[in-house]
């Protein structure tokens, strides 16, 4: 299986930033795309940014220009840096990856336990 850790969540002040990271570990094969979501108190969980295994990069239009998604292969992390923060920013964030493991090759995705994220005005 594959546990991820996420770290890096906290309270900001707007206009502040803060980086999260995600750590994926276990018996993988491969990591395929790497993504954040983050889901606001009653509202759907949404696609804030991801990164393909070559580097290519989406975001959402709200945080373009403002977040910043990464990813270091050789340690098997993900990290998103969020500058000049928004209190609707303002969410509990989860890591999304998808891999395959050593003993079965499929794609098979993964969610992080989720960070808090709060932007006060």
């Amino acid at each position: 299986q594959v546990q991820l850790v996420e770290s890096g969540g906290g309270l900001v002040q707007a206009g502040g930033s803060l980086r999260l990271s995600c750590a994926a570990s276990g018996n993988i094969l491969s990591i395929y795309s790497m993504h954040w979501y983050r889901q606001a108190p009653g509202k759907q969980r949404e696609l804030v940014a991801l990164i393909a295994s070559g580097g290519s990069t989406n975001y959402a239009d709200s945080v373009k220009g403002r977040f910043a998604i990464s990813r270091d292969n050789t340690k098997n992390t993900v990290a998103l840096q969020m500058n000049s923060l928004k209190p609707e920013d303002t969410a509990v964030y989860y890591c999304y990856v998808v891999v395959s493991l050593v003993r079965d090759p499929k794609p098979v995705p993964y969610w992080g336990q989720g960070t808090q994220v709060t932007v006060s005005s």
